[in-house]
């Protein structure tokens, strides 16, 4: 993680720091569009690293909305054995590849798509997802990550004041 806030500082970001040990960077920067920071940033760690690392950039205030919205209901997040994953989608999808990716849901995967991100909520307690990050992205059409919903409402505690 020392690295990867490294590799942000040498792009003259400010207040850089990373968040648990999952790819989170939180920084100050200016740019005219999400879409040139998050290729600015694709291109810098690709020639420092050696490989693509693909980059969703959302501000605190987008986290924070992320985080409040409810695509569903309290007593199935609550229940047992159940974990919402937020997926960071590159762009919203099709409505095509929105459709290929909604038909999925089962009553292992709860899938609800808003805007560029998805909701999954994986109910472990019916068996075993066959729903995982390569088929999100080849179904969904765009680059995806995957955060467990607790590291984002950890990381609105605490950047959002």
């Amino acid at each position: 993680m020392d690295q990867l806030r490294r590799l942000f500082e040498e792009l003259g970001f400010a207040n850089v720091e990373t968040f648990i040990a999952s790819g989170n960077v939180i920084f100050d920067a200016k740019a005219k569009t999400v879409r040139s920071l998050e290729g600015k940033i694709e291109k810098h760690l690709e020639k420092a690293l050696g490989y693509e690392v693909s980059t969703m950039v959302r501000s605190i205030e987008e986290l924070a909305a992320i985080a409040e919205y409810q695509a569903f209901k309290k007593n199935e997040l609550d229940a047992e054995g159940n974990t919402l994953f937020i997926g960071f989608l590159s762009a919203a999808p099709s409505s095509e590849s929105a459709k290929k990716l909604l038909s999925l849901a089962s009553e292992i995967d709860g899938l609800h798509l808003n805007q560029r991100e998805l909701y999954w909520l994986y109910r472990r307690s019916n068996g075993e997802s066959k729903f995982y990050g390569p088929l999100l992205e080849k179904t969904v059409g765009v680059k995806a990550t995957l955060r467990n919903a607790n590291t984002i409402a950890r990381l609105v505690k605490k950047y959002c004041q």
